[in-house]
């Protein structure tokens, strides 16, 4: 810590011999005429003398961060950083005049300076910028850690010192993507991944949409919100678990095909897949059914795999990982069968709750009288570690949403003779996506009676008073417009963090996101 607080004071003594020099520190602007990339890219090394007399006369105005600087007597280098990569300059007292070298050997790793010169390449055959004058234009104060890289005689990266910290990564952001070039790369790729999302579902005349992040009921998943309050109207509000909800208010109001890529806020736990400000899309589309759903995700996940690595494989740490159409299929009381030697449709619930405590299968008690609960908890338990390779698991419990349309295969008196039945468990047009041992999304045939839609949803309120803690309230208006008419419609939620997670072989959520949530220091 005293070293630290030796080289601010350093820096601040520097910046005060700056200013005596009678440089302003902090201009407002500097003009830009190229960047490292086009500089090295373009650069031909001068055949003759009047090629490079003519490289002299073409002036090239570069700006970045200072990443390295050799002072030297009356000639520097130091190699400087823009949003591009990396590029050298020479600067040499005769050519910027007394002053600036002046200023130039006040400078530290980490200044920001705008640079005027020609092009040109070393003696060591380095491209670089020959300047004619310099400008600081941002005085660091705080130092950045020294990052060296060392290349082998084989080609191979060697880091030094690296600022690998991961807790303080997080925290300090801003300096991770200045010293880390990897980090940096995530997050393009992360905004490729998007954009690849957004360019197949527009390419099926997906619509756009905005629905409102603060809610006076929440609602569309099984989550516990965050709660706040509007002073002016005097009346709480939720930051929303999911957009789905409005979603459908769309489709009811003429819509068709509509998305949204959303924040969504859930008060729970955080760990590796887990944050609770996330990032999803979700779709949905008019007159089409799961099935619909379930083609147009892995095209949507397919094609991000694409833009992103060029192939549909990907090595996810130490797993290969194929994501190219089509993926497998299964019903999920058939995953359980496959996994346990069970068959649940042929057990009561009874013996069920039998197997999983002689398995030491953990649940929770408030669910031990729901068969069909029981069934997705043994499910969750038991399979969702053998599903590495992308597999819709499909046809949940109708007990698990009350968003979802009953299987088609029922009849009208079928459904009304098993709602009678306790150890009947009716199952509905539900799949979820499975990656890596991770859920990417949920899917559903979208229910639009609204006459059990009301059942359904009163029947989960009534749950959440007997003691289930993840239930959400009933919301009237949401229930009108599933009155007023909803056409058969599917919808699809997409985890885009998890998804950018595989795709950039990243290990933890918070290395996806710029700014995780952390706990106060």
């Amino acid at each position: 810590m005293q070293e630290t607080n030796d080289l601010v004071k350093s820096r601040l003594n520097a910046l005060e011999e700056i200013k005596k020099l009678g440089v302003n520190p902090y201009p407002h602007r500097f003009d830009l005429t190229a960047n490292s990339e086009e500089i090295l890219s373009a650069f031909k090394d001068p055949a003759d003398e009047a090629e490079s007399e003519a490289a002299k006369e073409k002036i090239v105005s570069v700006a970045g961060r200072i990443m390295a600087i050799r002072k030297m007597g009356k000639a520097s280098f130091c190699t400087i950083k823009d949003d591009k990569g990396k590029l050298q300059i020479y600067i040499r007292q005769n050519d910027v005049g007394e002053n600036l070298y002046k200023l130039f050997k006040l400078l530290d790793i980490g200044d920001i300076i705008g640079v005027k010169g020609f092009v040109f390449r070393t003696k060591m055959g380095e491209i670089s910028v020959h300047a004619v004058t310099i400008e600081l234009l941002t005085k660091s104060i705080q130092p950045l850690p020294v990052v060296k890289e060392e290349t082998t005689e084989s080609g191979e990266k060697i880091v030094h010192d690296a600022f690998a910290d991961v807790e303080l990564r997080y925290r300090q952001r801003y300096i991770d993507l200045i010293v880390n070039e990897s980090v940096k790369e995530t997050f393009i790729r992360r905004t490729n991944i998007i954009r690849s999302i957004r360019n197949t579902l527009e390419k099926y005349g997906f619509f756009e949409v905005e629905t409102p992040t603060l809610q006076s009921i929440y609602g569309g998943a099984t989550a516990r919100p965050f709660v706040t309050h509007h002073n002016a109207l005097d009346i709480p509000l939720y930051l929303r678990i999911s957009n789905e909800l409005y979603l459908k208010r769309l489709i009811v109001g003429g819509f068709n095909r509509v998305y949204e890529f959303v924040k969504d806020f859930r008060n729970e736990g955080i760990d590796r897949t887990h944050n609770p400000e996330f990032t999803q899309v979700e779709w949905y589309q008019a007159y089409g059914d799961y099935f619909d759903s379930m083609n147009m995700f892995e095209e949507v996940v397919e094609n991000a795999c694409l833009a992103v690595n060029g192939s549909t494989r990907i090595n996810y740490i130490d797993t290969e990982i194929d994501f190219k159409r089509p993926w497998k299929r299964i019903k999920m009381v058939d995953a359980i069968k496959e996994k346990n030697g069970i068959d649940v449709l042929n057990m009561t619930k009874d013996e069920i709750l039998e197997f999983m405590k002689k398995k030491e299968i953990d649940f929770d008690p408030a669910i031990s009288g729901n068969k069909g609960v029981l069934i997705a908890a043994l499910f969750e338990e038991t399979c969702e570690e053998s599903l590495v390779q992308p597999t819709f698991v499909l046809d949940h419990p109708i007990d698990t949403t009350p968003l979802c349309k009953p299987l088609r295969e029922y009849s009208m008196e079928q459904l009304e003779t098993m709602r009678k039945d306790p150890e009947q468990v009716i199952f509905v047009e539900r799949f979820e996506p499975y990656i890596n041992k991770w859920e990417l999304g949920n899917s559903y045939t979208e229910l639009n009676d609204p006459v059990l839609q009301r059942k359904l949803l009163e029947d989960q309120v009534e749950r959440g008073r007997g003691g289930e803690e993840e239930t959400h309230p009933l919301d009237e208006d949401f229930l009108r417009a599933i009155e007023v008419g909803m056409p058969p419609t599917t919808g699809v939620g997409l985890g885009v963090d998890r998804l950018v997670m595989l795709l950039t072989n990243s290990q933890s959520i918070r290395d996806v996101l710029f700014f995780p949530l952390m706990r106060p220091l």
